[in-house]
């Protein structure tokens, strides 16, 4: 048994004061984020976890922040708040939803509106990207500084297993292919790291990620150890739900314990069997 600690990958997509099940609210948000500077907790640059999953041990009290899609609300309200706390993210970006234009205000009364994220879903599929996504002069503002980061969630965002199956392959190298040609134009380089739109992902993209030059995979599956060594090519994270810090930090804890980790995930796991009989 590998008896390394681990290194828990926190899933967020909005900071938004809609709230609901897959958005936290900025209080909470907040309150997250003071629980872990108050217990000693660092957040990691992409380059710092990569040297983790290549086997060199990060820091005890470690985690890795991660936003989904790049949505507007990541610059309204978590880039402040990052800042605030001296924490650091890795946002992936839908870079087929990323528009022009000014970057829009923080404070006052023109301080666009952030809706939930079926709201956000409603107006994507309506084609209405620049209402809900991050523009790319706010992803040039939120790299100042090196609190965010910015990669690969493919170019569309689009299920090709569920609306093209049977080109599904063929689509995904196109949409890889778009992604790294539109963050090598607009922000001069692209990354290795790549997470899976809405979580699907299979052997065959696997093998076309890494042959498109990627390394790095994220999941959407909560229950595994991020250890020293662990597939690079199958990253664990865990939804941060929109609740306080001490709840977020027991999962934290449970998610980086070389011990208690294991155990937890085999439990939670056999659960969800238990719900497919």
């Amino acid at each position: 048994m590998n008896t390394q600690r681990a290194v828990p990958v926190l899933m967020y997509h909005h900071v938004t004061p809609a709230g609901g099940a897959i958005n936290a609210t900025p209080e909470n948000f907040e309150s997250q984020l003071q629980w872990l500077k108050a217990n000693g907790y660092r957040s990691l640059t992409s380059d710092q976890f990569a040297a983790h999953l290549n086997g060199e041990a990060a820091p005890a009290k470690s985690v890795l922040i991660t936003f989904d899609d790049g949505y507007l609300d990541n610059y309204l309200y978590a880039w402040p708040l990052l800042k605030k706390y001296g924490f650091t993210a890795m946002i992936f970006l839908v870079t087929s939803w990323n528009q022009d234009g000014p970057a829009r205000p923080l404070q006052g009364a023109d301080k666009p509106d952030a809706p939930d994220h079926a709201t956000c879903m409603q107006r994507v599929d309506q084609g209405d990207f620049d209402d809900v996504a991050l523009r790319w002069s706010e992803i040039g503002r939120m790299l100042e500084g090196g609190v965010c980061e910015f990669h690969s969630h493919t170019h569309t965002h689009t299920r090709w297993d569920k609306t093209d199956a049977v080109n599904k392959n063929a689509h995904m190298v196109i949409e890889l292919s778009d992604s790294r040609a539109t963050l090598q134009t607009r922000l001069g380089q692209v990354s290795d790291h790549l997470c899976w739109p809405q979580g699907y992902f299979d052997v065959d993209y696997q093998r076309i990620a890494v042959d498109a030059g990627f390394k790095y995979l994220y999941t959407t599956h909560a229950f595994g150890m991020n250890q020293p060594g662990a597939d690079p090519e199958h990253i664990y994270r865990f939804a941060v739900r929109n609740t306080h810090g001490a709840s977020v930090g027991r999962r934290v804890m449970i998610a980086g314990n070389p011990v208690v980790g294991p155990l937890f995930n085999r439990w939670k796991l056999w659960k969800r069997a238990r719900r497919q009989v």
